[in-house]
């Protein structure tokens, strides 16, 4: 019976990924599938870049050919590493989305529930054996732009990962937000939100803070968004500190 950790791959355009996939790693033999919820609802697929590409739902996460290059290979390679169990991995990000619109009832709550439990009950008809349910979660630049304030931003985060973990989800893993390139304090409060929220809740883990190190190093590639270098590097931490968790 093979044995794996569920992972649910969700936030905004950081996370879907606006890199070059033929930059990011092959995955490890084994390491990761993807569970295609939209396109392919029925069977795994080896996972690989760029992650998610085609899961495009109308009427929930609709971004066709927006998806490029993200940090998920780099990310279960990680998490393999540690812990010698694959992950099944499912995509459901959207690119400047604001927290306002994952909340439950939302569209895009919606669908990504959807995703999550086709997912769930997939494995239990293929008699996986789920070692652990997680989110991956990166968002929050949308709503610095539009000056959300601090303590509304930590409610609507906090009111979205209670939701999912009463839909089964065990641990939050959160990966921090960076600096927006021209405007480097804009996203300052949401960081902090994200920094208090893994200090106050036992199940939210803040696994990577990379992205913050990328503009002084030159790793934009405009305002907003990463070289595929970044991704990897930031998915390459993020993965190996949930690994050490899981294991």
């Amino acid at each position: 019976m093979m044995e794996a950790d569920i992972l649910l791959f969700m936030g905004q355009s950081n996370m879907a990924g606006r890199g070059d996939a033929q930059l990011a790693p092959e995955v490890l033999p084994g390491a990761a599938w993807e569970y295609r919820a939209v396109t392919e609802p029925d069977r795994l697929v080896p996972l690989a870049e760029p992650f998610g590409v085609n899961e495009n739902r109308e009427g929930g996460v609709w971004e066709p050919g927006m998806k490029t290059g993200s940090m998920a290979a780099a990310f279960v390679n990680a998490c393999f590493r540690k812990t010698g169990r694959p992950v099944i991995a499912v995509s459901c990000s959207k690119g400047g989305s604001s927290i306002l619109e994952w909340q439950p009832d939302t569209p895009y709550f919606k669908d990504a529930a959807a995703r999550f439990q086709a997912c769930v009950s997939f494995a239990e008809s293929q008699k996986i054996a789920v070692h652990s349910i997680g989110m991956v979660w990166c968002q929050g630049c949308t709503d610095a732009d539009n000056g959300m304030t601090k303590e509304e931003y930590k409610e609507k985060t906090l009111t979205l990962f209670q939701a999912f973990q009463a839909l089964g989800v065990e641990r939050i893993f959160l990966i921090q937000i960076g600096n927006h390139r021209e405007l480097p304090d804009l996203y300052v409060p949401m960081q902090e939100a994200q920094e208090e929220l893994a200090e106050s809740v036992e199940t939210i883990y803040m696994i990577s803070r990379s992205f913050r190190t990328f503009r002084d190093r030159g790793l934009m590639k405009d305002s907003y968004h990463y070289k595929q270098e970044a991704y990897n590097l930031a998915g390459e931490e993020g993965g190996a500190q949930t690994g050490e968790i899981l294991k």
